[in-house]
């Protein structure tokens, strides 16, 4: 991935409880095939929701601490925060649309 913020346990309160605004967090590692494969739409919807919905990745290989904390136990895994909270989370590989729609209503 090559956009959004590395969330890591250090900035984890910072950067996802603290935000104003929406917060999607990708769970992914790099030898994660369905991670590449909606990689390119999670770059998309950062560009197209820059200063509305924060994306965010945690690298599950340097960031185990978390991915437990969440109970991640298949990547991709997205975990949507509002107001310092989990509102939706969504296992697997989806369409762009589909990511969209996890906090398009938010915004």
């Amino acid at each position: 991935m090559s956009v959004g913020i590395d969330i890591t346990s250090g900035n984890f309160e910072d950067e996802v409880l603290r935000s104003p605004i929406p917060v999607l967090i990708d769970f992914w590692a790099p030898w994660c095939g369905p991670c590449k494969m909606i990689a390119p739409f999670i770059d998309e919807l950062a560009g197209e929701y820059e200063g509305r919905v924060k994306i965010t990745k945690v690298n599950i290989d340097d960031e185990s601490g978390l991915a437990e904390q969440h109970g991640i136990v298949s990547i991709p895994t997205l975990v949507l925060y509002k107001d310092g909270a989990v509102a939706e989370q969504r296992n697997g590989a989806a369409p762009k649309r589909d990511i969209e729609a996890m906090f398009k209503d938010l915004v």
